[in-house]
């Protein structure tokens, strides 16, 4: 019978290649010490997806009929437990990959046979078949969704022939950031030069569970932390964070501006119970309303002397956290595109005289940044571009005098997530 952790996996793929759904957060949360199995399997079937399914095609009777997902995804399975994953033994990879075939859910019942021979087939020189596999073309594990944000992230800074470069950092796994709140950082933990509170996790340290627990600090991409990074000597005494779940921006806000009166808000009933929860337990005082942002901002006569809006976006800055994201379904950019528009009017009619609004997005495509950004200049001739972040989180066409109000880093030279942002001052 397969463990409990390749049954997590089988559904995961499932979940991302048959009904084009992100994997849940929570999906590998009941497997205890198996979970590290787990992760890396699913990492490697979606790094790798199309390379995998490349190798089996040419192995089949008839390469141009169709393979059932189940099939699909147990190959894969398997495949990479053999190729990748030396710690896993031939028998656990072949027979656990065998069962899951039979499995009526998971697998395809007609093609357990199948299954069994190419796997002990691909067994017998583990060596080769990563051989075989690591020398397929990158290009086959990008969908063209991926290949579109990879130039949107390269094209402003002038390195679209970058693009093998950047797809292959961002096929290894991420490494966790942290953001200090109190007290001193564990050992383990090194400070990140130009972001103040920013820690990184040495090489082979612990990850710090109980430091995490105890609320002396957050897990928080050093992506988000140098946007919050602004510099900026005007008075702030009303804050909004109109997309505030889970909480992280919200505690960074509360500890820039001490005293300073934060509304959050949080469209889902059980993300703003959830963003209550946490902002207690780390001693920030906010007001968190649940509320469709839009419709809150548009019915209110509230205003504020600094607004974060991280809108909702196709997340496409998140490829190295979520390798799912190639795969999934991306109809929905227009509708994004319109809300986030309908999000940035509704905000700059709240922003007071004299206050801060940034913009961000974790996208590269420029219809969810770069486009708001210039209808912006030509629809609100009140708004004036704020140059609040140093001139290395923009791109060299951004850049004046030190500094830029066009949050766009490298995404070569820079390791946190695919970020844009801009901010802009009401006169």
């Amino acid at each position: 019978m397969p463990t409990p952790a390749r049954i997590h996996v089988a559904h995961a793929l499932h979940e991302v290649f048959g009904e084009g759904g992100r994997v849940p957060d929570i999906w590998d949360r009941d497997l205890g010490e198996d979970a590290h199995l787990a992760q890396a399997l699913l990492g490697l079937c979606l790094r790798r997806w199309g390379r995998l399914q490349a190798w089996v095609k040419p192995k089949l009777k008839d390469p141009d009929r169709g393979v059932p997902l189940g099939t699909r995804v147990v190959l894969a399975m398997g495949l990479t437990q053999l190729a990748w994953l030396p710690g896993v033994s031939d028998h656990a990879a072949v027979n656990e990959s065998v069962d899951l075939a039979a499995n009526r859910d998971l697998g395809f019942l007609p093609h357990k046979g199948l299954v069994n021979a190419l796997l002990r087939r691909a067994a017998k020189d583990r060596a080769a078949l990563a051989a075989e596999l690591d020398a397929l073309p990158a290009a086959l594990d990008r969908s063209p969704a991926a290949e579109r944000a990879l130039l949107a992230a390269l094209t402003p800074h002038h390195a679209k022939a970058e693009l093998e470069a950047l797809w292959t950092r961002l096929q290894q796994p991420p490494r966790p950031d942290f953001r200090l709140l109190r007290g001193e950082a564990p050992e383990g933990l090194l400070a990140e030069a130009g972001i103040p509170g920013c820690l990184c996790l040495q090489e082979g340290a612990s990850f710090p569970r109980s430091w995490l627990e105890s609320s002396g600090g957050i897990v928080q991409d050093r992506s988000s932390q140098a946007l919050l990074a602004y510099a900026w000597d005007r008075p702030v005494t009303r804050i909004l964070d109109a997309c505030a779940a889970p909480g992280g921006k919200t505690t960074t806000l509360a500890l820039r501006h001490a005293g300073a009166a934060i509304t959050a808000l949080e469209v889902q009933p059980k993300r703003a119970a959830r963003l209550r929860q946490t902002l207690e337990q780390r001693g920030v005082e906010a007001r968190v309303i649940q509320a469709d942002a839009a419709e809150w901002l548009e019915g209110n006569e509230a205003t504020f002397d600094l607004i974060l809006l991280d809108a909702p976006c196709s997340g496409s800055g998140t490829l190295q956290k979520h390798p799912e994201w190639p795969w999934l379904k991306h109809d929905d950019l227009p509708r994004l595109a319109g809300l986030q528009r309908r999000l940035l009017t509704a905000a700059t009619n709240r922003l007071a005289p004299g206050g801060l609004l940034i913009y961000a997005v974790c996208s590269w495509l420029p219809e969810e940044c770069v486009s708001h950004r210039e209808w912006l200049e030509h629809a609100r001739r009140d708004l004036r571009p704020a140059e609040v972040w140093p001139a290395a989180m923009g791109s060299a066409q951004d850049a004046a005098g030190g500094v830029t109000a066009f949050f766009r880093p490298h995404p070569l030279r820079w390791t946190g997530e695919g970020f844009q942002g801009f901010a802009v001052r009401r006169d």
